[in-house]
């Protein structure tokens, strides 16, 4: 029988804040040893902020780490699963968007986990996680 995502998920994800500065999140990131953070507002889900976005969407462009607000630069829009849902469709939904992780939220849409490829690994079938690796990992063009 397929596992749900909250048998798999990693819970107590810290957060930060849209009005936290680049440094905050950088430093958080580094403290924590992750490379994404939700961006919360309480409960409420916003976006999420990569290591990434960080180099690309603000120090490449100039922007000040001390002053540069988080919400700047994160992600807003992002994919997010619920709890209950299928750990098979989930690695699905990771291949079809070329996304390595996903939010995780309850039905009342609280965070309560994120989930990555790597949590799926043991859960479901190796050829099924190559499968999804091999999707995500398709290069994407430069952007212009």
């Amino acid at each position: 029988m397929a596992k749900m995502i909250r048998e798999v998920m990693t819970r107590d994800v810290e957060v930060i804040n849209p009005s936290d500065t680049l440094r905050d999140a950088a430093e958080k990131m580094r403290s924590l040893n992750v490379g994404p953070l939700p961006v919360c507002d309480g409960q409420r889900v916003l976006g999420m902020i990569t290591d990434r976005d960080i180099v690309v969407r603000g120090i490449a462009l100039g922007k000040d780490p001390n002053s540069t607000q988080v919400s700047d630069v994160m992600s807003s829009g992002i994919e997010y699963c619920f709890d209950d849902d299928n750990a098979d469709d989930i690695l699905n939904r990771m291949k079809e968007k070329q996304i390595r992780r996903f939010i995780v939220v309850d039905r009342n849409k609280k965070l309560v986990g994120i989930v990555a490829l790597g949590d799926l690994s043991g859960e479901v079938s190796e050829q099924k996680v190559g499968e999804a690796l091999e999707g995500i990992s398709e290069p994407s063009g430069p952007v212009i």
